[in-house]
């Protein structure tokens, strides 16, 4: 895999500027692109209006809690799609409650992930996410 696709949906300015630096600091070359709400990652995972040159990314890393649609509808919307629902999806969020990490499972999220709120520890959440899901984990090829 020559670069890695992430496509990151998250409001949270400090949270995706936490993600992106580290992201930066990885061993993998990847390739971040950032979506602010649920609306957003929609289009640009349909390659609609302004993200119509949109490369579908290898992992989805996705919030709950966000304007227009929530992360959950987006991932409903991402694993009832036949040509999304290979893409792993890593519900990356603040969330710790019970029936939101029951929900994401019923709708086939990949894995469920409470951010901490320590800056280190971020980054080995953000580390474990890429050696398990870059260098451990066999992902399937898809179409542009």
């Amino acid at each position: 895999m020559n670069e890695v696709q992430i496509l990151l949906v998250e409001d949270n300015e400090g949270d995706i500027l936490l993600t992106l630096e580290a992201f930066k600091e990885m061993k993998v070359k990847n390739h971040v692109a950032v979506v602010k709400d649920g609306a957003e990652a929609i289009e640009f995972l349909k390659k609609e209006g302004r993200f119509n040159e949109s490369i579908l990314p290898h992992l989805i890393l996705l919030d709950i809690n966000m304007p227009r649609l929530n992360g959950i509808e987006v991932l409903d919307f991402i694993k009832k799609d036949d040509k999304l629902k290979k893409i792993p999806v890593v519900m990356l969020t603040t969330s710790s409650s019970e029936s939101d990490i029951a929900e994401c499972y019923e709708k086939s999220a990949n894995c469920f992930i409470t951010k901490p709120l320590d800056f280190g520890k971020f980054m080995d959440v953000v580390n474990a996410i890429e050696s398990f899901w870059f260098s451990i984990a066999q992902l399937p090829k898809l179409a542009s």
